[in-house]
């Protein structure tokens, strides 16, 4: 019996290619193709570690240290019993700073609102939320890390230039709100990292 020549080996060899997966039209098929293709791509893309991002771990720690100094703060400012410990004579001098009429804003005293600003950061710079695919915890992240870099500009012109004396505690916080905010700007790419952009899904599915 001949053996088949090469060529019809080959082409016998050959097996038909799958049928292409079709969905279904409408909204219902566009949200299962890209849940589809998000899967395959999370497949090929390593998994994160559970800590995320290095700069999770900083600005978690940055904010707790925050929320510690501006609890202090507050309680020293509310309790006549906790005095800072901060030198009082020449131009270091906290008492003179934390009751000054620059220390209050708007009726509220800038201690509380610290804490206003470091316990809302603490839960929005955990691990979870770096690596979270919700759009609107990057953003909310960046504007307050603005807005209390922002303040820091203020409070620092207020000492240097209105009550010319310098607190080493308010010094503490305006240095973590600082680096708070050069790590969230830094790190906007991390934060969106999971984002779905449903624009390109749908591209994709045209």
């Amino acid at each position: 019996m001949s053996k088949p020549k090469t060529s019809e080996r080959g082409r016998q060899s050959r097996r038909p290619a799958p049928p292409p997966v079709t969905y279904r039209r409408g909204r219902g098929g566009r949200r299962e193709a890209a849940r589809l293709k998000r899967r395959d791509d999370v497949e090929r893309v390593p998994r994160r570690s559970w800590f995320g991002p290095w700069r999770a771990i900083v600005t978690s720690l940055i904010a707790l240290a925050g929320t510690g100094v501006a609890t202090y703060l507050t309680l020293a400012h509310y309790t006549t019993g906790i005095q800072l410990a901060c030198p009082d004579t020449g131009v270091i001098n906290c008492e003179a700073v934390t009751t000054s009429k620059q220390s209050v804003i708007f009726g509220v005293p800038v201690a509380v609102l610290g804490l206003c600003y470091f316990v809302p950061m603490l839960a929005i710079c955990l691990p979870w939320a770096w690596r979270s695919a919700n759009r609107l915890i990057a953003p909310i992240r960046l504007a307050m890390s603005s807005v209390g870099i922002c303040m820091v500009f203020y409070l620092v012109y207020a000492e240097l230039f209105e009550i010319q004396k310098i607190c080493l505690w308010c010094t503490s916080v305006h240095v973590l709100t600082f680096f708070m905010f050069i790590f969230v700007v830094t790190g906007w790419p991390d934060a969106t990292a999971n984002w779905v952009d449903e624009d390109e899904d749908e591209l994709a599915l045209a």
